[in-house]
């Protein structure tokens, strides 16, 4: 069954708790030092919480086109395991896979195809993973700045080259585009076993055999990611919010003027099983959020499907939608049942992060409670 308990602000979810601490934004001009020196005039970000990464600007190298090869061509995809996390990206019609072991040394990958410019961006110091519509900024390719904000990649754009982007925000804070607001596009973050199940077709990023090694483990630290480690790598990022451990993931939606932030814990969301599904306002319109523990992924998705509104249940252990019976899986497509080969519009601005990282940045986010 689905939990669709009465909420005030977000129709049939479950209660959600707020919380009112926030963040502090200062108005100056930051002077950085160190291996990107350069005076900017940045006039939203908190000088408290800037932090020179210590490698400089392209020190870690972003990537443009990497090679994509199928599935079936096992040599190139050994570096990936099957429990380790990949970013899906759908670009012209194709689903490509970026398995986080790429992401720990590039954070970056600009990627060019079917027409499309798209950035997939990865920070893993605060676990978020977001992509972005290049076309708006003339196609501009994205690096790594070498600098944090909240411990959190900032990106910079090679056109204007002191236009700074913390990821998470994905504003220019910094620069001749200061104000300028990306588009996102949707993500689906999962573990690489579950993605080869939902996407037999797709595409992974290649690494060959001699290069396998430099990408076979995460250069954090296997205790990095743990749920419960408050460890940042001593970065400045507030904690303001101490509701759910630091490091556990949750699918996050950003507020605007009518609605607060809203985050779905990972822990929260299996503690009701293996499946769970429920529906929300976001944006204006009905939402939901589903969850397979399976596969360690949650996706948030607009209930419509050929124009048909739907409302979705688990049954006998899977997500269905009560009108048909059909069965859905977690990336929002109907794999069983009369409107199999459907799919749901997913919603483009959620995205993983861990709870400290997302709570920084979104201050005063409702989460599920009970």
């Amino acid at each position: 069954m689905s939990e669709t308990l009465p909420g005030k602000r977000y129709g049939r979810i479950a209660a959600l708790a707020v919380v009112a601490a926030a963040t502090s934004a200062a108005c100056s001009s930051v002077e950085f030092t160190g291996p990107t020196a350069q005076g900017l005039e940045c006039g939203l970000l908190d000088p408290s919480f800037l932090a020179d990464g210590g490698v400089g600007r392209d020190g870690i190298p972003a990537l443009t086109d990497p090679p994509f090869v199928t599935l079936e061509e096992e040599d190139e995809v050994l570096y990936v395991d099957d429990f380790d996390r990949v970013i899906g990206v759908e670009i012209g019609g194709e689903w490509l896979a970026i398995p986080h072991k790429v992401m720990y040394r590039h954070e970056i990958v600009n990627l060019n195809r079917g027409g499309e410019q798209i950035a997939v961006t990865y920070c893993p110091l605060t676990g978020s993973a977001l992509a972005f519509d290049r076309k708006p900024l003339g196609g501009v390719e994205f690096g790594v700045s070498g600098l944090l904000y909240q411990a959190n990649l900032i990106m910079y754009d090679r056109s204007t080259d002191n236009s700074l982007w913390p990821q998470m925000a994905g504003i220019a804070r910094c620069g001749p585009r200061e104000g300028e607001r990306l588009d996102r596009r949707p993500v689906v973050e999962m573990t690489w076993g579950g993605f080869k199940v939902l996407f037999p077709r797709s595409m992974v990023v290649g690494i060959n055999r001699e290069r396998a090694e430099t990408y076979s483990f995460n250069p954090y630290g296997s205790s990095y990611e743990f749920p419960d480690n408050p460890d940042y790598l001593g970065f400045p990022i507030p904690r303001i919010d101490e509701r759910r451990p630091p490091k556990e993931r949750v699918l996050g939606f950003p507020g605007d003027e009518d609605y607060p932030p809203l985050a779905f814990p990972f822990g929260w969301m299996e503690m009701r099983g293996d499946r769970w599904v429920a529906e929300f306002d976001h944006g204006g319109g009905s939402a939901i959020v589903m969850w397979d523990g399976d596969h360690r992924a949650a996706v948030a998705a607009r209930p419509v499907a050929s124009g048909r509104r739907l409302t979705f249940e688990v049954r006998d252990g899977a997500i269905m939608d009560a009108e048909t019976g059909s069965v859905w899986s977690v990336a929002g497509q109907a794999v069983a049942g009369p409107l199999r080969g459907e799919r749901l519009e997913l919603v483009a601005d959620s995205y993983v992060a861990f709870w400290q990282a997302w709570v920084a940045y979104n201050p005063g986010t409702e989460i599920p409670v009970g």
